[in-house]
């Protein structure tokens, strides 16, 4: 399977344009001669609230599969990548970098100094590799292969079978934190209004009250997305005019009434723009990428 990567170097010379980012690239050749379709490649400086916006970014707006960053793992004061990542995973992966650490002190015993860190933030695996190239290639090939398995087991939680309703509901996400990352994103002082839809399900079934049939009321729901439709359906709506923001949650399996279904905030330039992009995408999603069932 072809899994969809982000390589991100943190680096505040290689964000000014002082030193040649050579990590990156490298690590992004060894991802797609592994099979990986790289989407995303930034380079950012040091700083720990811009390292966490890219990061939700990556797993939240563009639903990548795997997120790996370079460089920030060291004892520099500076050095704040692992703080970042940890602070937005939310199922930590100790045994990855564990495992880096050990192919590199079979090579140095400085290698017990790196403090990178992985983790899970919904279906996105981000991982921490070193700044240089060397360190970096050697860290990531001697994980890489119990990556893929990594990648198919979270894969096949939600998105392996996408028609099917899944028994775990994931939580709602805190609106109040998505506006607080959606302003420290780069994109922020482009955006001068931001609008959310909250899709909830309904006591009433949708023909009850768009038709007028005479129906029970709705005891549950069995609700499931195609990932892969919403990430087409994301990128659509990005590229309207004026639109820089995008965060899309969907729920899934056998949800009640009062439940929450999808969270959807698009920030823009203006407001015209923004109600236009966000009928346009909750159409979307509704229309083409979910599987709605009213049981009564």
């Amino acid at each position: 399977m072809s899994w969809k990567a982000a390589v991100i170097t943190v680096s505040d010379k290689g964000s000014r344009g002082e030193r040649v980012d050579t990590s990156g690239p490298a690590v992004a050749e060894m991802l797609r001669e592994a099979g990986c379709e790289i989407r995303y490649q930034s380079i950012i400086p040091d700083e720990q609230k811009q390292i966490e916006a890219e990061l939700i970014r990556c797993a939240d707006t563009l639903g990548l599969d795997l997120v790996i960053t370079t460089g920030g793992t060291g004892f520099s004061p500076r050095d704040v990548t692992p703080e970042a990542t940890l602070a937005v995973v939310e199922r930590e992966t100790r045994g990855i970098p564990e495992a880096m650490r050990a192919e590199s002190l079979r090579i140095t015993p400085r290698g017990c100094l790196s403090r990178a860190a992985a983790g899970i933030r919904g279906k996105t695996l981000i991982v921490n590799l070193p700044g240089s190239k060397k360190a970096a290639l050697e860290n990531l090939g001697a994980v890489l292969d119990a990556l893929g398995h990594g990648l198919e087991m979270l894969a096949s939680a939600g998105s392996a079978d996408c028609a099917a309703p899944g028994p775990a509901r994931e939580p709602a996400p805190s609106v109040d934190a998505w506006l607080r990352e959606a302003k420290a994103d780069r994109e922020a002082g482009k955006i001068g209004m931001y609008l959310l839809h909250n899709g909830t399900v309904r006591a009433s079934a949708r023909a009850a009250v768009r038709e007028g049939e005479d129906l029970p009321p709705v005891r549950k729901m069995e609700f499931s997305y195609d990932r892969e439709k919403v990430d087409a359906a994301v990128a659509e709506a990005k590229a309207l005019p004026g639109i820089s923001l995008i965060r899309v949650w969907l729920n899934s399996g056998e949800l009640q009434p009062g439940d929450d279904i999808m969270y959807v905030l698009i920030g823009g330039d203006i407001r015209p723009r923004v109600v236009d992009a966000l009928n346009f995408l909750v159409g979307k999603i509704k229309s083409e990428c979910v599987v709605e069932k009213e049981i009564f």
